[in-house]
């Protein structure tokens, strides 16, 4: 019989959680709905177990043959367990297949099973949402110096940066994208800013859609599905794009235009693309275009880049300085974990303030420096052919079952830095 839940860890909800899915109960009548397959191998090169780890079939390893793979009209089962996955259509960086196992074991490999049906328009699967992006403008009211009057809020899909925008003009909700798992939400503001806030959240579920629409300061302050946790202010907030010059990390601040879109916003994946066109930075002026994103059971936001126009000697981010959290850095060693950078302690928006965990997590041969900034603590990253990559994360402590101490937060960080230096390991056999 094809099981029709799928098992995972959302914070307190941990177990069983339960899904109508429109399939046949039988294995017989499954394999009629899907009659093509091909299996997936996964191996854990790690001696220890892992959690919540995103497998990614990229899309030229799906099969060609005949009819081919269709996208609209497949699952994907571990044993006789059917495991929530999507399709990546529009991701510039990871399409193809996405799913998230809840956990594999030390050394283990495990073999799964993609079945779908060559012809079919749908799949008929509507999985629990555990990831989510959305960017939300007003319509219906006008601009007045710089500021949006009235109007309501309307979710898009894309947007080209009016001219007029800048901080504190009332026309995105919570001032620009955001991006959120079961455990964090994120977002960034998409005016001359551009820099990476957190939403503490107190619940599994998905929360953005009800953040900022009843005024701009209300998430400030602790509501029931959490709040706005960090000080940003001029600083780097947690992995904000950057360029270190004149002793200084800069912002994406002075840019020809911004276009920022939502590629996916799926069950247990979801991204956020920006196109920065003409960015002025240190002699420099670049085309960067940013993709952010998330997956199901993870803190941790994956931030890739393309630069183009010019050859910068440095790329930069980093974390909000904080007199009661102070920095731990380590540079890394290839092949065992990746360096990073965090902080930990009462460094949060509410008062008293909550302990929250920030850390960059980046790839060792792409290391320059850790240099000093007034207000922010920087590494410095080498781009490599015009690409550049580095993660980042936050963990409060009112999460549900969170992290609620240093070393705790230093196991976490750690264990992340291995788990990254040693991907898991995907074979498609068609």
């Amino acid at each position: 019989m094809l099981k029709k839940y799928v098992s995972w860890k959302t914070g307190a909800l941990g177990g069983l959680l339960l899904f109508n899915a429109a399939c046949s109960s039988s294995q017989k009548v499954a394999n009629a709905e899907f009659p093509q397959s091909f299996t997936v191998e996964v191996s854990n090169p790690l001696n220890r177990e892992r959690e919540s780890v995103l497998v990614m079939i990229k899309e030229e390893d799906l099969p060609k043959k005949g009819a081919g793979f269709n996208r609209n009209a497949f699952i994907v089962t571990d044993g006789a367990t059917e495991v929530p996955s999507q399709y990546n259509a529009k991701d510039a960086h990871n399409k193809g297949i996405a799913l998230v196992l809840d956990q594999l074991g030390a050394g283990e490999t495990r073999k799964l099973t993609v079945s779908y049906h060559p012809q079919a328009a749908s799949n008929n699967r509507t999985y629990p949402k555990r990831t989510q992006a959305e960017l939300s403008k007003k319509v219906g009211g006008r601009w007045e110096n710089r500021k949006y009057i009235g109007g309501d809020f309307q979710n898009i899909d894309s947007l080209r940066v009016p001219d007029e925008l800048t901080d504190h003009s009332y026309y995105l909700r919570y001032e620009g994208p955001g991006w959120e798992s079961d455990k964090v939400g994120y977002r960034f503001y998409l005016d001359w800013r551009n820099a990476v806030d957190v939403f503490g959240k107190t619940t599994p579920e998905m929360v953005l859609q009800q953040v900022g629409l009843d005024g701009y300061d209300s998430y400030h302050k602790q509501q029931p599905w959490g709040m706005d946790v960090l000080k940003v202010g001029k600083a780097l907030g947690v992995g904000s794009l950057a360029m270190y010059d004149n002793g200084k990390a800069v912002r994406v601040e002075k840019t020809d235009s911004t276009y920022s879109k939502i590629p996916q916003n799926g069950p247990v994946y979801s991204s956020i693309q920006t196109d920065y066109y003409g960015w002025q930075v240190a002699g420099h002026k670049l085309n960067v275009q940013s993709q952010l994103s998330i997956h199901a059971g993870s803190r941790m936001t994956n931030h890739q880049l393309t630069l183009t126009g010019g050859q910068p000697q440095n790329i930069a981010t980093g974390l909000t300085k904080d007199k009661t959290a102070p920095l731990v850095t380590d540079k890394g060693e290839a092949g065992k974990r990746y360096g990073f950078m965090y902080t930990y302690g009462p460094q949060t928006l509410n008062f008293p303030a909550d302990n929250i965990g920030i850390a960059v997590l980046f790839h060792p041969q792409d290391f320059i420096s850790f240099p000093e900034d007034p207000l922010s603590h920087v590494v410095q990253l080498k781009p490599g052919n015009g690409r550049a990559q580095y993660y980042f994360l936050a963990a409060w402590e009112k999460e549900p079952n969170g992290i609620t101490s240093e070393a705790q937060f230093r196991q976490y960080v750690t264990r992340t830095a291995e788990e990254l230096a040693n991907p898991v390991k995907v074979k498609v056999s068609k």
